[in-house]
């Protein structure tokens, strides 16, 4: 009888090769998601590198909310992201109480005089209580008061008033469409997310 003795060394190796295919990934580099390739090339991820979500709700919001000094508002930046488009509303100081309501038009605080600004739909963020003014009475947010921002469903962001202890903003849409609010810190600021 012939035996063919298989050294104890080489044995792992013929248990691995009956295992299927295994696929090694390099470690990400600094700042890079860590990603894993499917050990089965028929296989396809069904999700996205990670990233927010678009906003899924049209129903308008409401926050109370008391501060010891209000807050300044010192400008307004916007993006467009994947599937959604983003409006930042800067803060110095605490982030104040807020609604965000969808309106048939926007107006100016104070006088109530109509901004000339064309959209499909508006909504109407007001903070209370904030200023957007220094104690002499400078804008400490500079500009506009309409800012064109041409995104996938924002056209432009308006400052609307800053009228006793209330500030508004515009934001003019293409259309109506799904929203959500954010607030984010360190710095403080309110964010707005549109759908596309």
């Amino acid at each position: 009888m012939n035996r063919t003795l298989v050294p104890l060394t080489l044995l792992p190796l013929f248990l691995l090769a009956g295992c299927g295919s295994a696929t090694q990934t390099a470690p990400p580099s600094a700042g890079a998601p860590a990603t894993t390739a499917p050990a089965d090339p028929a296989v396809t991820p069904t999700s996205t590198p990670a990233g927010p979500r678009p906003p899924t709700s049209t129903k308008e919001i409401e926050v109370e909310r008391t501060t010891v000094a209000s807050p300044t508002v010192t400008g307004a930046r916007f993006g467009r992201h994947q599937g959604f488009d983003r409006v930042v509303i800067d803060l110095n100081g605490e982030v104040p109480g807020y609604t965000v309501r969808w309106v048939p038009e926007l107006v100016q605080d104070g006088s109530g005089d109509r901004v000339d600004v064309k959209g499909g739909a508006y909504l109407q963020l007001t903070m209370s209580p904030a200023i957007a003014h220094t104690e002499a009475g400078e804008p400490t947010w500079t500009g506009g008061p309409i800012f064109q921002a041409q995104l996938g469903n924002v056209q432009s962001v308006v400052k609307t008033g800053d009228f006793e202890g209330v500030v508004g903003v515009g934001v003019v849409l293409d259309r109506r469409a799904p929203f959500r609010v954010l607030e984010q810190k360190n710095p403080n600021r309110l964010v707005i997310d549109v759908a596309h």
